[in-house]
């Protein structure tokens, strides 16, 4: 009656071989095409390196004045305008400036790829359920694996710097924009597509007149999870060689820095309630919009 406690598995041995033949394929494939794939992202590179500059070099009243002006464009609401700028001379005050503004260009990189990326894939499972069906299991497992397992295959591709950071950080942090827009797109009115359809609107027109303007607000709702996602994988991703807030709080872990990690650590948390409330509230915005012309 053994059986009925004890778990069957695998053979030792079996497990032992499959594993090693798995690792072996995987290094293979690496040495064979690893600097092939690294090439193909030199562009990406190139992007995250000229975000990266412009941020780091553009005087810090101008980045201030910059980010008050989008908060106002996005908000109508002096409440969040001075929140968002009184948080970043905080952090510029205690000498966090340098790091905030790489890991906003990192940010900044990483949300253009995942709208980039998670748009046409959402447009395609909206007028797909077949596709969907095929896509959803993979957005499944992309929100469950932990973050760790992400920065292996990367590094063992690419190695350790910025692009293999920023790639799993677009991993992680896809999912919602993909599932969201699909989600927006379906949740259309039949009654407005029926009304396209009778104007005679190509299928085109229909998605780029009518279904896309209408799911916009859950498309900024895709957007603002998107970016907190990244945000919540900056310390990770500073394993590998990513700069900018999440180094300090690593270093801080690492050597029991308490105050090193608490400031950085705030820093971060105030970079993703600028980024939230902005996000949050021009998405609201556009929900008030569409109300009030369907009103």
């Amino acid at each position: 009656m053994d059986w009925l406690w004890k778990f069957p598995t695998m053979d030792a041995d079996t497990l032992r071989v499959l594993k090693k033949n798995v690792d072996e394929g995987f290094r293979t494939f690496t040495r064979a095409y690893g600097d092939s794939i690294e090439g193909l992202f030199s562009p990406l590179q190139s992007f995250l390196i000229w975000a990266e500059r412009l941020l780091t070099g553009t005087p810090w009243p101008l980045v201030i004045l910059v980010v008050a002006g989008i908060a106002w464009l996005g908000s109508r609401n002096w409440k969040i305008v001075i929140g968002c700028a009184a948080t970043l001379f905080l952090i510029g005050w205690f000498d966090m400036w340098e790091d905030t503004m790489k890991t906003v260009s990192m940010i900044f990189v990483c949300t253009v790829l995942s709208v980039a990326i998670g748009i046409p894939i959402g447009i395609g499972m909206s007028r797909s359920n077949r596709l969907q069906n095929a896509v959803n299991p993979v957005l499944d497992v992309m929100q469950t694996m932990p973050s760790f397992v992400y920065l292996i295959p990367v590094v063992m591709l690419l190695g350790i710097g910025r692009v293999p950071g920023v790639i799993a950080v677009v991993i992680y942090a896809l999912p919602p924009m993909i599932r969201l827009t699909n989600l927006g797109i379906r949740m259309v009115d039949k009654d407005v597509l029926e009304a396209a359809d009778a104007f005679g609107s190509s299928s085109w027109q229909k998605l780029r007149n009518v279904q896309l303007p209408l799911a916009l607000p859950t498309i900024m709702a895709g957007i603002n999870q998107t970016i907190m996602m990244a945000l919540a994988m900056v310390v990770i991703a500073s394993m590998i060689g990513v700069q900018g807030l999440g180094q300090p709080v690593l270093k801080a872990i690492a050597n029991q820095y308490f105050t090193l990690g608490v400031f950085n650590g705030l820093a971060i948390v105030g970079i993703a309630i600028i980024f939230d409330r902005i996000s949050q509230a021009y998405g609201l915005r556009l929900q008030k919009h569409r109300e009030i012309v369907h009103g």
